[in-house]
């Protein structure tokens, strides 16, 4: 009984530490270690916050998801029915931080909201439910918390954007390529693994086993956030190409000023 009630204490652990961090930690910490912060205006600081708050959670729940998929013999020989112990608790913690997410969006629309993050959390949830609830699926819905590896530099570009840094500065370069590398690493670049995984298991046994409910969730939630994750590809790249662009005309108009005098 104790082992079944531990997810649901990280649930709620996660989501009250996240709210702690989102109203308390950061913007204390923050001010302290970047005092650009407190110059902010209040919109500017409270989406701040929230991405402090994505950048702990995606730091902490992508290195447990890499040592489950790298380490976790139970869920990676039996994708389907693998003992789910260790990605339960992996789920709990983003469930509880997807919950507080919700909250602060929801609370603060104008600010931070988003139809897409609320679609893609709606998603993310869904399919959770039934790993928290059943304990299916342990291995996909673990590969799925691979993804939170590119967060940080999405969330490193915002901050740097509203600290005034030039887009063409090198720091704002070195993290616009490594972010659209990682982003697409494992985001993209893994799907076909994973669907090669999806498709293995269609029609075993262990896949019959599985409620309709389940089946449905699964596949659902996946195209939902393979599509979502094209889109936010998509953007991404289009944003590098203009940067690039916009840097290369400024580096041919300063040739050109050179050459007139």
């Amino acid at each position: 009984m104790a082992i079944l009630s531990m997810p649901l204490v990280w649930l709620c652990s996660s989501f009250l530490v996240s709210q702690w961090l989102f109203h308390r930690v950061s913007p204390r910490l923050c001010s302290w270690l970047c005092p650009a912060f407190s110059h902010l205006p209040h919109t500017h600081k409270t989406e701040w916050n929230s991405r402090v708050v994505s950048t702990i959670h995606a730091l902490v729940v992508c290195h447990s998801s890499l040592y489950i998929f790298l380490f976790d013999e139970a869920t990676n020989e039996d994708p389907v029915w693998g003992d789910p112990t260790l990605v339960k608790l992996n789920v709990a913690i983003t469930t509880g931080y997807l919950l507080s997410d919700l909250v602060i969006m929801f609370s603060t629309w104008e600010i931070t909201g988003d139809k897409l993050f609320v679609l893609h959390h709606l998603a993310a949830l869904y399919a959770y439910s039934y790993v928290l609830d059943q304990g299916l699926l342990p291995y996909f819905a673990n590969f799925r918390l691979l993804s939170e590896f590119s967060t940080p530099c999405v969330n490193q570009r915002w901050f740097f954007k509203v600290l005034g840094y030039p887009k063409t500065s090198v720091p704002n370069l070195i993290n616009g390529a490594l972010m659209a590398a990682v982003f697409f690493l494992v985001r993209l670049a893994v799907l076909p693994l994973y669907y090669y995984r999806v498709f293995g298991v269609y029609g075993t046994q262990a896949y019959n086993k599985l409620p309709l409910g389940g089946r449905v969730a699964w596949i659902l939630s996946s195209l939902c956030l393979d599509l979502l994750n094209l889109l936010w590809m998509w953007r991404i790249w289009v944003g590098g190409l203009r940067v690039l662009r916009s840097q290369r005309r400024s580096a041919v108009k300063g040739q050109l000023n050179s050459r007139t005098h």
